[in-house]
């Protein structure tokens, strides 16, 4: 049976970010996790090696794989960083027109900078994430 690698880890928050080479990048990694932080109302945890998660909630598919995630999260990755932020419908679509310089994949949003976005959508997009998981997921 398929384990997700992508865990809730005890690993420290601060270390990891202390531990990301780009300056800026690291610069931005706080000023994303007062924000998430602040808008969630969750302490930041480390999941799996790089990803900063805000909340959680258990998923299960019609497949039968289930499993933990958090609610949000972000990770200061060399390239990018991800948001991981998913709404599963077209309302994400409107307030995206606002955000700033980003490109999207499924499920998560990849920005250059914190200063190429709008932080409050940004916060918008974290509400309305968490609310299409709860809704989705009950459990959460």
């Amino acid at each position: 049976m398929y384990e997700t690698k992508t865990k809730e880890t005890e690993h420290s928050v601060i270390e990891f970010i202390e531990g990301v080479e780009s300056p800026k990048k690291r610069e931005d990694a706080y000023r994303l996790l007062d924000i998430f932080t602040e808008t969630t109302g969750y302490e930041a945890k480390m999941w799996g090696p790089s990803i900063i998660g805000f909340g959680s909630y258990h998923y299960k598919y019609a497949s039968g794989h289930e499993g933990d995630a958090p609610l949000v999260g972000f990770s200061p990755r060399k390239a990018k960083i991800s948001l991981y932020i998913a709404t599963g419908d077209n309302t994400q679509d409107a307030l995206l027109t606002d955000f700033g310089k980003h490109t999207l994949a499924k499920g998560c949003i990849y920005i250059n900078k914190v200063a190429d976005i709008d932080t409050e959508v940004l916060k918008k997009l974290i509400v309305q994430c968490a609310k299409f998981v709860r809704e989705t997921y009950p459990e959460a």
